[in-house]
């Protein structure tokens, strides 16, 4: 996340325009008690994820208000631009849909909660523009430090896609 940070500190520090992802995370565990975790990463957009917006602006054929379902898989192969997907795809066959709201004038918010009915060790989030798993238009994927889940656990994934303007 450090790395993140230093670039956006520099961005600003010379006016150039950035965007970035906040993945945060709170568990709900099947006994009743919950977790709050805060933010587990921070990451830019995917190149993907661009394209989709640019092509949005451009002649409408995408919408980025689409860019709302939120996935979770067991793949720690590192988050890179070029992603497309996730690295294993893991619980529920289809994305949770999330809740959109706008926080401040500069950050866009999607947040989704994931049921789990087996034992999984969830390491990354992506957040895609379709529930079905088999069209993969993904905005940002996040890898975290592990997340174990039992049957009956749930994940409330909250995604921020901040952006700085230039000067």
């Amino acid at each position: 996340m450090l790395l993140v940070e230093a670039g956006v500190f520099l961005a600003r520090m010379f006016g150039v325009l950035t965007m970035y992802g906040t993945v945060s995370a709170t568990i709900y565990r099947a006994d009743g008690s919950v977790e709050h975790l805060g933010a587990i990463g921070k990451r830019v957009v995917t190149n993907a994820g661009v394209a989709f917006l640019v092509d949005d602006w451009d002649d409408g054929s995408e919408s980025i208000t689409n860019m709302n379902f939120h996935d979770s898989g067991t793949s720690s192969t590192a988050e890179n631009v070029t992603d497309v997907d996730l690295g294993t795809p893991a619980g529920p066959t289809t994305r949770a849909t999330g809740t959109k709201s706008q926080p401040s004038a500069n950050v866009i918010r999607s947040v989704g909660t994931i049921a789990y009915t087996s034992t999984l060790a969830i390491v990354e989030h992506g957040l895609f523009s379709t529930a079905a798993r088999t069209t993969d238009d993904l905005w940002d994927r996040t890898v975290f430090s592990v997340i174990n889940v039992v049957n009956g656990d749930s994940i409330q994934f909250t995604y921020d896609c901040t952006l700085t303007a230039g000067s």
